[in-house]
């Protein structure tokens, strides 16, 4: 069984739903024959790759509420992601991800995508880094596993690996997908938003024994779209 995980390091219920799923994961009796790979997303891919804009003001003008208002909206979601355990810190800078995507391409020839993943939702979420810090990239991707002349020769050149991050997103966009996270289990059972722990355990129970294709849409789980990330029960 092959899940596929369109996601992208600026969104909130990516960093949530990926715990989440790992917790469902962990209960699923089948486990150990999920292949799990990591897809690319970009949530604002005309955002600027270096900036010093606040995330708080961003969410302030994209839903076009106060900044009082905006920092309500980023204390749910904390509340969610310190629920599973995880760290979140709402001073993070709104950036550009598309050089971490080629990133993580490249870290799934070494095996170590997943790795390098969590490492950029830490960087992001949990010590609010500047994605768009070359310096930062370059550690967390040798700290991650990645070989450090592989880093350097990815981050010097923007065309390596930029045909695979285009071709996820058209592949999302064939799927249906208009927010993430997005979940695909073998191409024919999709999952939509940061569900609970006990829905990705029960989804994978469901396509493993079920040849159909299927849907779970998002409803109360958290999910982020190009117009933003909606708070479930608001």
């Amino acid at each position: 069984m092959r899940v596929e995980i369109w996601s992208d390091i600026a969104c909130p219920w990516c960093y949530i739903g990926k715990a989440r799923f790992e917790a469902g994961l962990a209960g699923f009796a089948h486990r150990d024959e999920v292949e799990v790979v990591h897809r690319s997303f970009e949530l604002d891919p005309k955002a600027p790759a270096a900036t010093d804009v606040p995330v708080i003001d961003m969410l302030a003008r994209k839903y076009g509420v106060s900044r009082a208002q905006a920092e309500q909206m980023e204390a749910r979601v904390a509340e969610a992601a310190a629920g599973e355990g995880l760290a979140y810190r709402s001073d993070r800078v709104h950036g550009n991800t598309f050089d971490l995507h080629r990133l993580l391409h490249l870290a799934k020839e070494h095996g170590v995508q997943d790795a390098l993943l969590d490492a950029f939702y830490r960087a992001n979420f949990a010590e609010a880094r500047n994605l768009g810090d070359p310096e930062m990239l370059r550690e967390t991707a040798i700290g991650a596993g990645v070989p450090a002349d592989e880093v350097g020769r990815v981050l010097a050149d923007p065309g390596a690996y930029a045909a695979e991050v285009r071709a996820d997103e058209r592949e999302a966009a064939e799927l249906g997908a208009t927010g993430v996270p997005f979940f695909v289990v073998d191409r024919r059972y999709g999952i939509s938003g940061g569900q609970p722990a006990d829905v990705f355990r029960q989804a994978l129970e469901r396509a493993h024994a079920d040849d159909a294709v299927r849907v779970l849409p998002a409803e109360d789980a958290g999910v982020c779209t190009d117009d933003g990330c909606a708070v479930p029960g608001n």
